[in-house]
């Protein structure tokens, strides 16, 4: 199981190697919103998002045959590119299977890691099968997208930051929300959290019709999602929560938002505006349900996780530009 541990050995294993990103506020934001947002800015961080996080903490925690063999991972682009950097770091060889569509600036730069891409059809194909098919021809070592303890436990060192961070502000927060897809992510900045800042409730948000982990929560046990819709969140878009991620969330979570595009643009609007991020959708799921549920946290101190931040700038803009996000 993850424990904290867990987590503060791999903020030793990460010193030197991820960014302490920021947690940033806007003073003229929190005066319109009427009540404290904090913002953990993980678009800034190597790679465009957190997922450097977990996967180099996975392939350094390999033997020295296990990297030989080299790693290989599945994923839309951010855990694509965090395998491909940290194994390059590494002196390891990967290859990441992505889907055919997935945006060009995450194609290219996991190349550009010096990972080997494999492409696939993101509605005939079956990326997990690939994936494991690589494994068994060449020997790689297959680096899970988010099921995994000791990928977990590198998520985890947000949290760590995080609450870090609120101790030398003198802050307390009410709350946290985080993006969510396989339930890597919150369940490591959960366990995190529950060690160092216990008294802040910890939120999920993920896009509508890709709110497994909400409804799982509520019947508490995993639920997968209907089939049949889309999202433009691609990075925390999945069928069913974890089998080692859900567990802890159970636990750890006190309940989930679904939002919806509109939300989504429309918190990306306000992290360019107020905060000049750049943030992909998927990274802006937490600020949507923050930003749109605003009244709901009056007077409170809210957290919210921005997870990454790879969008093609001209989809980004046109994002920006787009009614939905005037409404």
């Amino acid at each position: 199981m993850l424990d904290f541990e867990m987590i503060a050995k791999a903020a030793r294993t990460l010193k030197g190697v991820t960014r302490v990103t920021p947690l940033l506020e806007s003073e003229l934001l929190n005066r319109r919103i009427g009540f404290r947002l904090l913002v953990k800015a993980e678009c800034l961080q190597r790679t465009g998002s957190f997922k450097i996080r977990g996967a180099y903490v996975k392939i350094a925690s390999l033997t020295k045959e296990e990297r030989a063999a080299g790693v290989v991972a599945f994923s839309s682009g951010n855990h694509a590119q965090g395998v491909a950097a940290a194994a390059s770091e590494l002196g390891v060889n990967s290859t990441i299977v992505m889907p055919d569509d997935a945006p060009a600036v995450k194609l290219r730069n996991t190349a550009e890691y010096g990972a080997k891409v494999v492409t696939y059809d993101r509605i005939t194909g079956d990326r997990a099968k690939i994936a494991r098919d690589i494994a068994d021809e060449t020997g790689a070592v297959l680096v899970p997208p988010y099921d995994d303890y000791v990928l977990m436990s590198g998520q985890g060192t947000i949290g760590l930051e995080i609450a870090n961070q609120l101790t030398q502000r003198n802050i307390t927060a009410d709350a946290l929300i985080c993006p969510v897809g396989g339930g890597g992510l919150i369940a490591g900045v959960a366990t995190a959290m529950a060690h160092e800042s216990p008294k802040t409730v910890i939120y999920t948000a993920e896009p509508e019709h890709f709110d497994d982990t909400r409804r799982s929560l509520l019947v508490g046990d995993r639920v997968a999602n209907e089939p049949g819709h889309s999202s433009i969140c691609d990075s925390i878009v999945t069928q069913i929560p974890g089998e080692k991620t859900f567990p802890i969330n159970k636990a750890l979570v006190a309940e989930g938002f679904a939002v919806s595009e509109a939300d989504v643009i429309r918190a990306m609007r306000t992290l360019a505006d107020d905060l000049k991020l750049v943030v992909e959708p998927g990274g802006a799921a937490a600020a949507a349900a923050a930003l749109r549920d605003h009244e709901t946290w009056k007077g409170k101190t809210v957290i919210v996780v921005v997870s990454g931040g790879n969008a093609d700038l001209d989809t980004w803009r046109s994002y920006l530009n787009s009614s939905d996000g005037l409404r």
